[in-house]
């Protein structure tokens, strides 16, 4: 057809593809790749996982980085730590500061992945270790785009263990002036006082180390070092350390390899709802999508504590029939309870939900489920591309709201969007919650406002309310229940409405990564769509590496009382238009 003509032309020019791509096989290629970007006045664009819905990994008239041929670390890559290391000094080079790092964190297994490994090759690579070894480790995510978008692990314990971001322990990338480094948290300490179940990473004390042999391939040979003096090298760690870490990726610098926390393996329960499968379990189809909304969101709300629930085991993403839970849980004693509280004890609507034996983890059900003969071996991407946008958002649930009352959960699940095959009953993306308020270690820029959510939900955009267009927010000086008007062009929208960037991270928190943009990449060679400094007008962009008047500012506490939030219009900023809109940012970075 001429749409298929039209989309699947590569010359067309309403695509936004790159001109040229390299495929760097070790970081001397990446190395050499920048350097000629940024002597020649080439802007770069990187595809690591490929996890960029909004098409951070491509750009027009870029020369393209796809990392997918660079070293395989995973397969190999598994560390398990000596506990009588703990307390040690970190060595100069940063060697064994993964492990010091993950002692802290009463772990005591780590995993380095390439820059260009995604979640099959990384979370295969687990599965071989574990088949071999006993099952000793679990994996909450692993690819390295989504990671620098938060990354939400719904599917793979997300609730226990926090965000993809909450697993990074070190850092190792080819920065925008073309320089090798290795960079993490040398310093940290106890924050179980604050809520937190992992160390807080002291302000300052983010350490990093550059390569002096840059064009050595041997990675037996790499000589890291002190790096240069701040007049000469210009870059803050501690300020990188806070801007890859939920800043989005493409934008900091070509990521090569990180360090990401293992987690003890733990027996995995995947529940199924057999939603159609006779009439008692047609019937109760709505029964089931509350039940599961009150386990994992609201336990008080079936009558049990928080404190003798094992609901943050469980997650889900927003598919009504599946759940997932990992170690000590008891869906099915509450499934039964809460069929008795509502009359219907007959044992076949018990069985309707049920769980499926002899499977060890997520990464496995996925790959057993989805074999096929055309392409052994491999997963299929789910949802697959796709040339035309869905016509959805997603909006984050505060879970102060939902823990008010059972009205407010059903208000959620009678305004949400069903999927197809559901049974027209929608289900939330249950990913929050938990350790993904506690798990952080209070130095990442992801927003304020995910700290305090427990869900999201599918919305219509052509039946909201209040309908959310990316981008498209009118200033709070205006009505910010109101989206920009579709009429206005493109220079209206950007001269009247806040930025996408600002309806994610707030005035405050961009401003703060927008001054890291400039003083880590000066000239902008990496300037990807939708990403952070993406959207500056030219004249603000320091092009000759010297300061323009603007600072980092200090890092936002993740957890604190209102008195910490700014006030007036930065409020909306930082927590309203953060609510609405990262849920869209987020929500298509997940498992």
């Amino acid at each position: 057809t001429d749409l298929d003509s039209f989309v699947l032309d590569p010359t067309n020019p309403s695509l936004n593809l790159p001109s040229k791509v390299l495929f760097p096989t070790v970081a001397s290629d990446v190395v050499a790749a920048v350097n000629f970007a940024k002597d020649n006045g080439l802007e770069i664009s990187v595809k690591n996982s490929g996890h960029s819905y909004q098409g951070a990994s491509s750009k027009k008239n870029t020369l393209l980085l796809n990392m997918n041929r660079y070293t395989h670390y995973a397969p190999t890559g598994i560390m398990d730590c000596d506990a009588s290391n703990l307390g040690s000094t970190v060595a100069e080079d940063l060697s064994n500061q993964p492990c010091l790092l993950s002692l802290a964190k009463n772990k005591s297994s780590l995993i380095r992945v390439g820059g260009g490994e995604n979640f099959d090759k990384v979370f295969r690579a687990v599965i071989a270790a574990n088949e071999e070894e006993g099952y000793k480790y679990h994996l909450g995510g692993a690819a390295v785009g989504w990671s620098w978008q938060g990354g939400l692990e719904g599917t793979t314990g997300g609730r226990l263990y926090g965000f993809g971001v909450d697993q990074v322990v070190q850092l190792e990338m080819v920065l925008p002036n073309g320089v090798h480094v290795k960079f993490g948290p040398t310093e940290w300490e106890d924050a179980s006082a604050e809520g937190f179940i992992v160390p807080c990473t002291k302000a300052k004390v983010v350490s990093g180390v550059c390569r002096s042999n840059p064009d050595e391939h041997d990675e037996e040979k790499w000589i890291w070092e002190r790096c240069p003096g701040p007049e000469d090298f210009g870059i803050d760690f501690n300020d990188l350390w806070f801007a890859v870490r939920g800043g989005g990726g493409g934008t900091w610098g070509v990521v090569t390899s990180v360090y990401l926390q293992l987690h003890d393996y733990l027996p995995f329960s995947p529940y199924f709802f057999n939603l159609l499968s006779t009439e008692e379990c047609s019937a109760i189809v709505p029964l089931f999508a509350a039940f599961k909304a009150l386990y994992i969101s609201a336990p008080s709300l079936l009558n049990v504590t928080k404190e003798h629930s094992h609901s943050l085991a469980c997650g889900s993403r927003d598919a009504l029939n599946f759940f997932w839970c990992y170690g000590e849980e008891d869906v099915m004693q509450a499934w039964t309870r809460f069929l008795d509280q509502n009359n219907l004890t007959d044992p076949a609507n018990v069985a309707c939900l049920g769980s499926f034996p002899g499977t060890s983890g997520y990464a496995e059900l996925m790959i057993k489920g989805n074999s096929n003969d055309r392409i052994p071996g491999k997963v299929p991407d789910a949802p697959a591309p796709s040339p035309i946008g869905a016509p959805y958002a997603y909006v984050l649930v505060p879970q102060s709201w939902i823990d008010e009352s059972v009205e407010n959960i059903q208000t959620v699940l009678e305004s949400a969007v069903s999927f197809s095959g559901s049974g027209g009953v929608p289900s939330p993306y249950y990913a929050f919650g938990g350790a993904t308020a506690s798990g952080s270690d209070q130095a990442n820029s992801l927003s304020q406002a995910l700290a305090m959510l427990l869900s999201c939900c599918r919305y219509s955009l052509l039946l909201m309310t209040r309908k959310i267009f990316l981008g498209q927010f009118v200033p709070p000086d205006e009505d910010w229940t109101k989206p920009c008007p579709r009429e206005w062009t493109f220079e209206e929208r950007r001269e009247k409405c806040i930025s996408f960037q600002e309806a994610i991270y707030g005035t405050e928190r961009l401003a703060r990564l927008e001054a890291i943009k400039k003083a880590v990449d000066p000239h902008f060679v990496f300037n990807c769509g939708n990403c952070i400094g993406n959207n500056l007008p030219e004249a603000s962009k320091t092009q000759d590496g010297k300061d323009d008047g603007s600072s980092p500012a200090a890092a936002e506490p993740l957890l604190g009382s209102s008195s910490d939030e700014p006030s007036g219009a930065s409020t909306a900023s930082s927590f309203a238009a953060a609510i609405a809109t990262t849920a869209v940012y987020l929500i298509i970075n997940i498992i």
